[in-house]
């Protein structure tokens, strides 16, 4: 699974040098403020491929250890190609992404479904999926979009389930196919010209 994982961040940053050498004039650097708000510092570029298509490279990075060795320690990346309807960077759109990261979650309480299971135990392991994406984006100004976007797909996990926080003990190892939401966004965008 690390394996895999490498050579789609590889693949990835070739993707971004090909594709911002071709078209640097039209680049977007943003930050998704949901993902923010999690504690998960992140940042993505967009570059414009033609008058309807971009292509969207976003990342986060959690490092963070919290009171009673609560964690939700990640880093994931979710490259998107996006068609838009009008014209790029500028109303209705639809994606289409992948998603990988490595993740370390121990005592967090995320009362949604499946994931209500993460606050008895620790979980560490890998992530690796795809799905699609409907969005919209809202010109601000000469050089600010707001954007709102929605992904729903799967992902499977490969993981370690451990005791606790603090002790080494693996008591289990496995494969989990998750299919639901993949990503939210409610980003602030700056246009570089």
């Amino acid at each position: 699974m690390k394996r895999k994982v490498r050579l789609l961040l590889v693949g990835i940053a070739l993707m971004a040098g090909f594709l911002s050498a071709l078209h640097a004039q039209n680049v977007a650097l943003k930050s998704n403020l949901l993902y923010g708000a999690t504690t998960t510092p992140n940042a993505g570029l967009e570059f414009r491929l033609g008058k309807k298509w971009t292509l969207d490279i976003s990342g986060g990075y959690n490092p963070f250890t919290f009171e009673h060795h609560r964690k939700l320690k990640h880093w994931l990346v979710a490259p998107e190609l996006r068609y838009w309807t009008c014209e790029a960077f500028s109303g209705h759109f639809f994606g289409l992404h992948a998603i990988g990261g490595e993740y370390n979650v121990n005592d967090i309480d995320i009362p949604i479904g499946r994931l209500k299971k993460l606050n008895n135990y620790r979980h560490e392991g890998y992530g690796i999926g795809a799905g699609l994406t409907y969005g919209y984006q809202w010109l601000l100004g000469r050089r600010w979009n707001l954007e709102a976007s929605i992904s729903a797909g799967y992902v499977n996990l490969d993981y370690s389930k451990y005791e606790c926080a603090k002790c080494g003990k693996k008591i289990g190892e496995g494969k989990y196919d998750y299919f639901g939401v993949t990503k939210a966004t409610l980003s602030l965008i700056y246009i570089i010209k």
